[in-house]
């Protein structure tokens, strides 16, 4: 353990990174600890420089901070494992292991490309933290893109409407850039002249982001599509898979539904994820009920379930699915599949479920096709299942395929009474500014909520509140920069780190 050892200054920074970063993302969601939580990262590169063993200490350093930063915003992993697995420590102590493994190779990188060829860490850094983020996002069956450091501004939206150009991607960059000023800010506070100037230099992009943003909020414009309701049921998760509860919980469905056509006069309905406690085949009946629903009220329903499909061999392979009923009743023949599966409780990284007969019912969903778009007379939409909305590539597509507005249905019961239901909806904002697109989101347990192209929230129901709620849709004409590109702020993050990185390999230790 003592190869693992660090100054107390050291922990102290450690301790310190951590508690800024919980307190910049949801629940807390305060503005000072995103321009700061970052801040003892770079003291600590600086300070493990300054070892006769650089590179260990770095790696050491990382290792830590990574640790302690994401097992405290994460900690509701176990929380929500433990609906699956005993053994939800376990996984929890591996998807915190595997990110701070990638923490402590961006703070050697850091420091290694910084002594090679001379790039302090107000470039250096910035583009590590950002590429290691891309990295996380696309590191196949284990990709987990959840809380990106640019999805904690996501509180002040007027400061993140830059995000229709440089994406959420791009917000990180900007927002590592500035810990870094101010981190340099500190270490040279004797020279006030130099001090001042970065600290200025944060003060001043802060303001120019707020300036764009109230610019572009003014000038933009946006219309109503309709009205949509979202149905929240808040059935626990144990209660869920009840086969004695099913007929209560589709009743309950039902009233719920019944009772918003009543109250309002919608132009589509939202239940969601996972609504039906069984796959919708199985249950001819509920298919029945559900076209008499959206015919007898003359609107179209879009409801999550299981969809089974069988192989040639006679096996059957599930899939988390979102069904669509016009409002003639008649169910469209497409359902859309879940993509992008959460590992271990949706799929079992890299292994084919059908190897296993065992993981028919737990950790083996089958991986959907690219989504379709859907038509109904409010407009075009595309479907986001469950943290799908974290993925910042699926809204985009949808947009560039003629979507007016996307729909995000989530099931959220599995994480409890803990930070993750808050930080699950954060992600739509940046997804509702990078495309200029309103989102309706429907939760079983809540958070269910409306998000304008602006990235505003409204109508937002409480977390487990037994409720429904009936919000505008709006959406803009604007086909943005990051519509049309992509993450090219990530792209370009990773090409830059595997430049430095190469020269530095190429090229002989500064003396």
């Amino acid at each position: 353990m003592r190869a693992l050892a660090l100054p107390r200054g050291d922990r102290w920074l450690i301790v310190a990174g951590a508690g800024l970063t919980i307190l910049a993302y949801p629940p807390f969601h305060l503005l000072f600890p995103s321009f700061t939580c970052l801040v003892p990262a770079v003291l600590l590169i600086v300070r493990g420089g300054e070892d006769p063993l650089p590179l260990r200490r770095q790696l050491v350093q990382g290792w830590w901070f990574g640790l302690a930063s994401h097992g405290l915003v994460l900690y509701w992993i176990i929380v929500a494992l433990w609906h699956f697995t005993p053994l939800s420590a376990a996984g929890y102590a591996a998807t915190i292991l595997i990110l701070a493994l990638w923490t402590a190779l961006l703070f050697a990188a850091t420091g290694w490309v910084g002594r090679r060829l001379g790039v302090g860490p107000l470039i250096a850094f910035p583009v590590m933290w950002t590429a290691v983020e891309w990295a996380i996002g696309h590191q196949g069956d284990i990709r987990f893109p959840w809380l990106g450091i640019g999805s904690s501004l996501t509180g002040f939206p007027v400061l993140v409407q830059i995000a229709e150009v440089i994406g959420a991607r791009g917000v990180t960059l900007a927002l590592a850039v500035a810990n870094a000023a101010l981190a340099l800010a500190w270490l040279q506070r004797r020279d006030r002249r130099r001090a001042a100037a970065l600290a200025g230099g944060v003060a001043a992009g802060i303001a120019l982001a707020a300036c764009y943003g109230l610019v572009r909020m003014r000038i933009i414009e946006t219309r109503s599509l309709g009205t949509v309701a979202a149905i929240q049921p808040a059935v626990g998760f144990q209660e869920k898979w009840d086969a004695r509860l099913r007929d209560s919980i589709v009743n309950g469905l039902f009233d719920l539904s019944e009772q918003t056509l009543r109250e309002s006069d919608p132009d589509l309905v939202l239940w969601p994820e996972a609504a039906l406690p069984h796959a919708l085949d199985y249950f001819p009946a509920w298919g029945k009920r559900l076209a008499e629903h959206a015919r007898g009220g003359r609107v179209p329903l879009v409801v999550g379930g299981v969809d089974v499909r069988t192989h040639p061999d006679g096996s059957p392979e599930f899939f988390n699915a979102a069904f669509v009923f016009d409002s003639a009743g008649q169910r469209n023949a497409v359902p859309y599949h879940k993509r992008y599966l959460v590992p271990i409780v949706e799929r079992v990284p890299f292994v084919n479920p059908r190897w296993f007969s065992a993981l028919r019912w737990f950790g083996a969903f089958g991986v959907g096709p690219v989504g379709t778009v859907y038509q109904v007379p409010m407009g075009r939409f595309g479907i986001l299942i469950c943290y799908e909305s974290a993925f910042e590539d699926l809204s985009r597509r949808y947009r560039r395929e003629g979507a007016d507005f996307v729909v995000n249905i989530t099931n959220d019961a599995w994480f409890g009474n803990t930070a993750a239901p808050y930080q699950h909806a954060a992600h739509l904002v940046m997804r509702a500014i990078e495309n200029r697109v309103g989102i309706a989101r429907a939760a079983n347990t809540g958070i269910s909520e409306f998000v304008d192209p602006f990235g505003r929230e409204h109508d937002r129901t409480r977390l487990g509140d037994r409720t429904l709620v009936v919000g505008q849709v709006r959406t803009s004409d604007v086909r943005t920069f990051y519509t049309r590109v992509g993450d090219w702020v990530g792209t370009l993050t990773v090409a830059t780190a595997l430049l430095l990185l190469g020269a530095a390999w190429w090229r002989r230790p500064r003396p």
